[in-house]
């Protein structure tokens, strides 16, 4: 049976580059998923983290743009102090085993200017790194930091992934959109969320 013959997954679509059903996230997104399909995801100043259970062909990814949230915001899949907990609390409670995951992480890119001190692609990747390895995660692979935006395909059920840097001349976009977003996130708190326990 092909690709596009089996059922989709509901929200993906079908990638004519990866050959294969694919869900594409946005910033504040996370999916987990044991389907066999590729996550999906472009990454500026942002961070993608990738986790699997080999053993469960069980994985999902997050994509996130601020590693934490201010006092008062609500718990936003946005930060990524909430969107790890999000994805690692999705995973756990679908058969994973905290020891048996694995970690894939991108992103943190360089690419809005005006920020030279402590970037916020470099805060981004030192989190993740960070959280990582706070919680006994293995990390297999990172592409974390430079000047490059990204495009990552994650396939969760094997934890195989695609990086592809994007030349310069695309960036432009990505940093648009993310400027549009700190933007916002700059006049208006998080509203709605989650209770973590």
């Amino acid at each position: 049976m092909s690709a596009l013959a089996a059922d989709p997954v509901p929200g993906s679509y079908y990638d004519r580059a990866l050959q294969t059903q694919a869900i594409r996230l946005l910033p504040a997104d996370y999916v987990v998923t044991d389907q066999p399909l590729a996550l999906v995801t472009l990454l500026g100043s942002c961070v993608a983290a990738c986790l699997y259970e080999p053993a469960l062909a069980l994985g999902g990814m997050n994509h996130f743009m601020l590693p934490g949230g201010a006092s008062g915001d609500a718990v936003s899949a946005r930060y990524g102090v909430h969107a790890m907990e999000l994805l690692i609390n999705d995973l756990l409670k679908r058969g994973a085993q905290r020891q048996q995951l694995r970690a894939k992480v991108f992103g943190g890119g360089n690419v809005l200017s005006g920020f030279h001190s402590d970037p916020i692609g470099t805060r981004n990747a030192r989190f993740v790194l960070e959280y990582l390895a706070a919680e006994d995660i293995t990390v297999m692979a990172q592409d974390l930091g430079d000047i490059h935006a990204r495009k990552v395909c994650f396939y969760p059920q094997t934890g195989r992934t695609l990086v592809k840097h994007l030349p310069t001349t695309r960036n432009d976009g990505i940093i648009d959109a993310e400027r549009a977003l700190y933007g916002r996130l700059t006049r208006a708190p998080a509203s709605g969320g989650v209770e973590l326990f």
